[in-house]
């Protein structure tokens, strides 16, 4: 199983994980009950049950890099391109915009 701590802002948002049945992501408890929280994405509303699929949410998928850039992490770093979880997890750590993934232990 790989798992990715999500910050919005700065802030831990949550958590999103693969393992055997696809992938999940659920809000912290503690970021749904704080004053203004906002969702990471549109397509992921604020809410106390996980988000299950079968394949990468979208909205993760869409901050892994494409292009040349893809080219390189998947060079230097010897992921697969069809491990979308392990490339959130290797170069989602400093995106640009509002949320970050970084690898959980």
């Amino acid at each position: 199983m790989k798992a990715g701590r999500v910050y919005h802002k700065g802030v831990a948002a949550g958590t999103i994980r693969e393992d055997e049945n696809g992938f999940v992501f659920a809000y912290d408890a503690e970021y749904l009950a704080r004053e203004g929280a906002q969702p990471v994405s549109l397509t992921l509303p604020l809410r106390e049950e996980p988000y299950v699929s079968n394949v990468m949410f979208p909205f993760f998928d869409g901050l892994i890099p494409e292009g040349w850039l893809l080219d390189v992490a998947v060079e230097s770093w010897k992921i697969n391109p069809r491990d979308r979880m392990g490339l959130l997890l290797t170069c989602c750590k400093d995106c640009i915009g509002a949320v970050s993934v970084e690898p959980m232990e």
